[in-house]
Order: C-alpha cells, then structure tokens, then sequence
C-alpha cells in the first residue's frame, strides 16, 4: 500500500504536481479544508467548470498534457483535463491516477465527428481518487455550459461514488457508452494514446491533425461552442 501510495503521489514530467501554478491553484480550490474526500470533490468542480472542454486542442506532445500548461491554457478536451485533476490531487496529499475507456459517444457535433471519422473516441480519460480506502473515478470533462447545450445533466462527484457519464440525456437519448476499458496509469501514457488512436481514425488523419496543430502554433483550430449539436 505505502508503494502505491508513493506511486499515485509524486509528481511526472506531465503530472507537474509541484510546479507552484499547480500547487496554488489546488490550495485555493481547498480552501482549508481538512478531509480528502471535501478536498477531491472542490477540485473535482474547479477543473470540470474552470477548464473549458476543447476537442480541438493540440495532444502529441508531453506539454500538451502537463498540469501547469493545462492551467494555463485554460482548455483541454478530456485527457488533458484529467491529467490536471490528476496532479492536483496529487499536490493536496491525494493518491490520484488517470483511468481510460473507449466511449461511443452518441451526442458530439456534426464537425467533431467528420473531423474523426468515427463516433468512437478512443482513450477517454478520466481521473481516479484513492479516498477512504477505495479508488473513485471521477470525469472532468464536460464543463456546465457544455452540458446545457446538449441537453446531458453536468456529472456531479461525491467523492465517494464513480462519476462516470449516464447512457442517456435529459430527453431520453443515447448519450455515452462505455465500450472498452484500458486500465488506469500512474502518468499519461501517450506510447499508448497515440497509436490507439491511429488504429482507429488512420495514420494519415491523426498526423494531419498534428500538422494543423503545429501550423497553428497553439492557437484555436476550431470553435467547438459553435458547433451543430448532432441528435440521433
């Protein structure tokens, strides 16, 4: 236990836990508080409505992913927002690692989808709490104004049970299904990430995504806000 508990606890090149961006902005989304559990679930709404969710960000690269540059970006789509949470629990004393899972996800925009190729989106991360004994999963992702505009209730965290999506929205639609699940990661595992996802949307897709990315040199590609919101 004390190995795990180390493992889940230091700081990576990615999960920069001790970069003083980090370490303030965990402690002011604390806020003095004593319990873990408070502590995860302040965190747990600070990333979830503090870091807009953007598919469309760049993702090849290590600093793509770092907490601190996460934080300072102030977006990310789900791995990036996961990594984050992940370091700051880790900054606050809170075992913490990222968990994966292929998700067919039922309600995206037309765009996203045509930029995929696919409904499958391969590699969702989401973050894992060790509190009270027991590992709890809890998914950042989608920021409260997102899930408004498609019409999905914004995934609560207790601390104490998974928050993981709901199958269906608020009108009774196929919203998110969990197809496949790839364990969970003491950092972010980009060996695996990338190449998974050249398996399912094609070398050529993904590598033009990278060009795009690094002509733009990190500035917006896409405004996801402003997308058709695709209902089946």
């Amino acid at each position: 236990m004390k190995d795990m508990d180390e493992a889940y606890l230091r700081p990576t090149e990615i999960l920069d836990s001790d970069h003083p961006r980090v370490r303030a902005f965990a402690a002011a989304a604390a806020n003095g508080l004593s319990d873990p559990v408070e502590k995860a679930v302040r965190l747990y709404y600070s990333v979830r409505d503090g870091i807009r969710y953007d598919p469309y960000v760049p993702f090849h690269r290590p600093e793509h992913y770092r907490a601190s540059e996460v934080l300072a970006r102030g977006r990310g789509y789900c791995v990036p927002k996961a990594a984050l949470l992940c370091a700051l629990g880790r900054s606050l004393g809170i075992p913490s690692r990222i968990g994966f899972a292929d998700v067919r996800n039922h309600l995206a925009t037309r765009e996203l989808i045509e930029t995929l190729g696919s409904d499958l989106f391969v590699y969702h991360g989401f973050t894992e709490f060790h509190l009270d004994g027991a590992w709890v999963r809890a998914t950042p992702a989608f920021n409260r104004e997102l899930c408004e505009r498609h019409e999905i209730a914004p995934l609560e965290f207790n601390g104490r049970e998974d928050s993981i999506f709901s199958e269906y929205n608020r009108k009774n639609r196929r919203f998110m299904e969990y197809v496949a699940y790839h364990g969970s990661f003491a950092d972010v595992p980009l060996d695996r990430i990338i190449p998974a996802w050249e398996m399912e949307y094609g070398p050529d897709r993904v590598r033009q995504w990278m060009e795009l990315h690094e002509a733009a040199g990190g500035a917006p590609v896409r405004d996801f806000a402003s997308e058709e919101v695709v209902k089946p």
